[in-house]
Order: C-alpha cells, then sequence, then structure tokens
C-alpha cells in the first residue's frame, strides 16, 4: 500500500502542473515596460479581438468615483467597440496604439498621449498591427459608468 501512495502523489502533482504550465504557456510577456506590471490575461476577453492583459490598480470605488487599471495589448489587438456612460480616459505609458471614435479619423497613439473620451462616444483602442501597447484606463463617475460593449472592430475598419 505504501508503495502505491508515492506514484499516485507524484502523478496527481505532475498533473497539476502540467495544468498550470499549460495555462502560463498562453501568457506572453511584453517586451515593452509596462510600468505597473502586466497582469493576467483579460477576463473580458470576449470584447476584444487579440491578446489583452489587464492588471487592476484601484478597484471600483464609489469613494473616490473611479476604477483604475493597466491594459497591455499584444501586437494587432484591440477593444471593441464600446461607450462609456460616464467617460473614460486612457494614459498612454508603452508602445504604440490606435484610438477611433465612430465617424472620425484612427489617431495614433504613443507614450505620454492622454486620451480623454466624453460620456457616451463609441469608439475603441488598441495596438498598432506591429507593436506592443500598454495604457492605463481610469473610468470616472463610478458607480453610473456603465461600458456598452458592441460589434468587434473589422480588419477593414482597423486598417
Amino acid at each position: 500500500m505504501k508503495h502505491f501512495k508515492i506514484p499516485v502523489f507524484f502523478g496527481l502533482a505532475l498533473s497539476f502542473l502540467t495544468i498550470i504550465t499549460a495555462g502560463a504557456a498562453e501568457m506572453k510577456t511584453a517586451p515593452i515596460n509596462t510600468i505597473f506590471g502586466q497582469g493576467d490575461v483579460n477576463p473580458y476577453g470576449k470584447f476584444f479581438t487579440g491578446q489583452t492583459y489587464l492588471q487592476g490598480l484601484v478597484a471600483r470605488d464609489d469613494v473616490l468615483n473611479s476604477s483604475i487599471a493597466n491594459v497591455t495589448f499584444e501586437p494587432g489587438a484591440r477593444t471593441n467597440w464600446h461607450k462609456h456612460s460616464g467617460g473614460q480616459i486612457l494614459l498612454v505609458v508603452a508602445g504604440q496604439g490606435r484610438y477611433q471614435e465612430q465617424g472620425k479619423d484612427i489617431q495614433i497613439l504613443n507614450p505620454g498621449d492622454v486620451v480623454q473620451i466624453l460620456p457616451d462616444v463609441e469608439h475603441w483602442h488598441g495596438a498598432a498591427p506591429d507593436s506592443w501597447f500598454t495604457h492605463v484606463s481610469i473610468e470616472p463617475n463610478i458607480p453610473n459608468n456603465q461600458v456598452t460593449w458592441q460589434d468587434p472592430v473589422t480588419d477593414e475598419q482597423y486598417k
């Protein structure tokens, strides 16, 4: 009986390590300085094209009325079209990105750029086709700031 427990223990341990390693393999490390940390695979990925990572900095806070997060995009990754009922502010910290409001031209984003998005303005943002991209997202006017996710940005719209 003692001989059986050791192989079972190591078998379970190996299975557990395989599961952990498989999950970690999906996450790449950004070759740019994400300043606040890259974070984990974005749990809102169904509203994005491509791979993104999210590092919460300040949780939704009804006292300070804000939520702040560091978002890192792999090259070509982008949000769906969306709008925030309370607006959004983007602080570009690394890489090169793209931002577009519905009906307007795409803007090229570089470190140090600040994008102020007024309430209910339909927009998308993400990485350039050949660059990782990181921005800090500030959602003011909590708890009344709700995100309405819309259609994905098509490759034609992106380019």
